[in-house]
């Protein structure tokens, strides 16, 4: 059996190419060098350097001009497109570098999405208009998730003071926004309305209240904080969406704990904030990849997402 012969995929180097496109261009490498300002002689060396890549003759001298081979003219019949190619990717690389273009895909939980978020797009906007972000909600953990498998570029998410797993954001970069309390919401008329009104309670006072929930990892948070200090919460309703629970409690249905954030994101009509003791308080977060952490338009968002916290 006749031993199998193998041939190496020449590697052809964009700037061979248009020296190559030069020559043919011109005629010589002397004119083809001051084209590109260089000189004959350095001309002469990449054209010996593509010519030993691709591993045949691709100019022969005919007087005193330089004609193609049959290689030679394929070659320079793919190099237009190819170096047009180049061309379009270097400047599209240079626009999104220079933040004249760009794409973020940012994915947010509900309350960040209607406080941080506006103010920090507003902001890119104003001062990169070239840099598009695409908005998504979904809370943590699904956010960090997303993010992981590459579906997203920055995620903005929250993890509860000693909640926190060890080790759990450490492959992320983590850009710190703010933290977050956790506040008590009663009924105006309740009786904690006008005993306390610019005072704190501990939970424990609201025992035997009706509680209305809000999206899973805040319940879960809710009934942690309630069995800590003694007792279950009686669940009358639960639901993902703030301004329902503001509405339910404003109804006298019951009262709810929320993050500070997430009531401000609404306007709390019939309902009164008591601020608990000891704080429940929840941190903030902006993640990206450490990749991604080096994209301008990426690094440009998590500093105006920063902005809007400090605001």
């Amino acid at each position: 059996m006749s031993p199998r012969i193998t041939y190496a995929r020449p590697v052809i180097e964009a700037r061979h190419l248009r020296v190559l496109r030069a020559v043919s261009a011109t005629g010589s490498f002397s004119a083809a060098g001051r084209e590109l300002g260089c000189t004959q002689p350095a001309v002469s060396q990449q054209m010996k350097a593509l010519e030993a890549s691709v591993g045949t003759p691709l100019l022969i001298r005919s007087g005193r001009e330089m004609r193609l081979t049959q290689a030679g003219e394929a070659l320079v019949r793919h190099a237009a497109g190819i170096l047009a190619g180049l061309t379009a990717a270097e400047e599209e690389v240079a626009a999104i570098a220079g933040l004249r273009a760009g794409r973020v895909r940012l994915v947010s939980f509900p309350s960040g999405s209607s406080t941080l978020v506006p103010t920090a797009l507003a902001a890119l906007r104003a001062a990169h208009p070239g840099t598009r972000v695409f908005l998504e909600e979904a809370e943590p953990p699904q956010s960090v998730e997303l993010l992981r498998e590459g579906d997203c570029d920055v995620a903005l998410a929250f993890r509860y003071e000693g909640a926190a797993q060890e080790g759990e954001w450490d492959d992320l970069v983590v850009r710190p926004l703010l933290t977050d309390r956790l506040v008590a919401l009663v009924p105006e008329r309740h009786r904690l309305a006008r005993t306390v009104p610019s005072g704190s309670i501990a939970i424990g006072e609201l025992a035997a209240e009706p509680w209305i929930a809000g999206c899973p990892r805040c319940r879960s948070q809710l009934i942690e904080v309630c069995e800590s200090a003694g007792f279950t919460p009686r669940i009358d309703f639960a639901t993902d969406d703030y301004p329902a629970v503001v509405g339910l409690v404003g109804a006298g249905l019951g009262v709810a704990v929320l993050p500070q954030l997430a009531v401000e994101s609404v306007r709390p009509r019939g309902v009164r904030m008591v601020t608990l003791e000891p704080a429940v308080r929840r941190e903030i977060v902006a993640l990206t990849l450490p990749d991604l952490a080096q994209v301008p338009a990426v690094a440009a968002t998590l500093e105006q997402l920063a902005r809007a916290a400090a605001r």
